[in-house]
């Protein structure tokens, strides 16, 4: 990874800031040593351990084009245009887990059904639906429908858990994606083990995808490609915490005639928030073409540098990132498979594209209102270069404005600001509101364009066992 003069700047300021104030968060070294204790000695029974619970999420979502860009859409069989789209969505989670069954090989079960109620129906609104209404081939609404989220069946033995059928997962490539009103889920057979104090392996084989907005299971395609399908991912790594204040990951996972992708990911907490806290994170992704290369030559190093300063209630970030590669920084499209910092409505992801971001938030429950918060911030991406891409993963010349040769020192600029709040206490405990409002600006050929958008999601939490 080579890193630009601005990263090296961020990482000698983090250092200078670490020597400045008092070292109280701890900075000792962790041994590894066997688990204490072990999940399946205390496995209460198939019946014993079960459970049944959900969530209920209201999503609603208005976007708006400017800069004379425009939605798509047909109607009476003919192409119309206009610069609203509006989707509302109601989608409720009803979830089953059994216990483990007691002995040596614990056995249990997972079944989620997922339902959606399309609460905004009307066709020039909801513009085909994308990801986010379920729409038919005519671009009306499906305005009911549900399918099995997950279905499973886990074997346990001693803190080492084997997973088959549909399920979540969760690493920096292969990861479950929620923010639509239902999440994406997994089908393959994977593995999560922790044998040891403070390292954790995980991995999987997984050959198709239930999406946040279709009834049927998928093959995986990426997020920014032309709709080239693979039949499998696998993934593997581990997470490592060497020291009290010091959190690593690293994972590795095939494409299978995509590409082989790399992840490395550390954060490091330093000092007292009441004081002066520091928080210093680092995501690097190495991605390189493999098998018959569906999505073209890549040869790509992303990265991106944090630098995270908490005062009492306060918290100031600043975030840079960096693409070095004549195509997208791409992962897995319904995954969130992306965990650079800069990554929000738009991902800054272009090729050779640099971002910087500063980010704002405030937790009230410093000021005697637990459960709310404010946040704020600001990111800017320049040096989009595109012009030396050789592939057709994403585009032909002149075909579309995604195509990335026609890229050549654009550059874009997004805004956002948030308020969430969580009850604390009474019967809906645990719900959460959350409203947010952003807007982004682009130059000519930039892929995200000019829009403006404002959500608004209630989740609300129930346990019926």
């Amino acid at each position: 990874m080579k890193l630009s003069s601005k990263a090296l700047l961020a990482l000698a300021i983090s250092s200078i800031t670490a020597t400045a104030y008092a070292d109280t968060q701890s900075q000792d070294f962790v041994p590894t040593t066997l688990a204490g204790t072990s999940a399946q000695s205390e496995a209460k029974g198939f019946i014993d351990g079960q459970s049944l619970g959900g969530t209920t999420r209201n999503w609603f979502s208005s976007e708006k084009k400017f800069r004379g860009q425009r939605f798509t859409y047909e109607k009476h069989g003919q192409a119309r245009t206009d610069a609203n789209r509006t989707n509302w969505v109601q989608g409720t989670i009803l979830n089953y887990s059994s216990g483990f069954t007691q002995g040596t090989v614990g056995v249990a079960t997972e079944v989620a059904a997922y339902n959606a109620v399309v609460l905004d129906r009307s066709k020039r609104d909801i513009k085909g639906g994308s990801n986010r209404t379920l729409a038919d081939s005519d671009g009306d609404a499906v305005g009911q429908w549900s399918k099995l989220g997950l279905a499973n069946v886990k074997f346990r033995v001693s803190n080492t858990t084997l997973t088959a059928g549909r399920q979540n997962f969760s690493s920096g490539i292969v990861d479950t994606i929620g923010n639509r009103a239902l999440p994406s889920s997994f089908e393959g057979v994977s593995f999560n083990s922790e044998e040891f104090s403070n390292l954790s392996f995980q991995g999987g084989i997984f050959d198709r995808v239930s999406p946040r907005t279709e009834q049927s299971l998928s093959k995986f395609r990426s997020e920014y490609g032309n709709g080239q399908e693979t039949d499998k991912v696998k993934t593997l790594g581990f997470n490592y915490q060497p020291f009290k204040s010091l959190k690593t990951s690293v994972f590795a996972a095939n494409v299978e005639d995509f590409w082989n992708q790399y992840y490395f990911g550390a954060t490091h907490e330093l000092g007292d928030a009441q004081t002066l806290a520091l928080t210093t994170g680092l995501n690097y992704y190495k991605t390189t073409d493999t098998g018959s290369k569906k999505m073209g030559n890549i040869d790509n190093d992303t990265y991106s540098l944090s630098l995270g300063l908490t005062h009492q209630a306060h918290s100031l970030t600043f975030s840079y990132q960096e693409v070095n590669g004549d195509e997208y920084f791409d992962y897995l499209h319904e995954t969130n498979g992306i965990y650079l910092a800069n990554s929000l409505t738009s991902d800054f992801n272009s090729p050779n594209e640099k971002s910087f971001q500063v980010a704002y938030a405030i937790n009230m429950a410093e000021y005697g209102v637990p459960g709310l918060k404010f946040n704020v911030y600001s990111a800017r991406g320049w040096g989009i270069d595109g012009t030396h891409y050789n592939g057709t993963a994403y585009g032909e010349a002149g075909a579309s404005r995604s195509d990335l040769r026609l890229m050549d020192g654009e550059k874009h600029q997004e805004y956002g600001v948030g308020t969430s709040y969580a009850i604390q206490s009474g019967p809906l405990k645990a719900t959460t509101i959350r409203g947010t409002y952003v807007t982004h600006r682009a130059s000519a050929q930039q892929a995200d364009g000019n829009i403006k958008e404002f959500r608004l999601v209630t989740t609300i939490p129930f346990n019926i066992l």
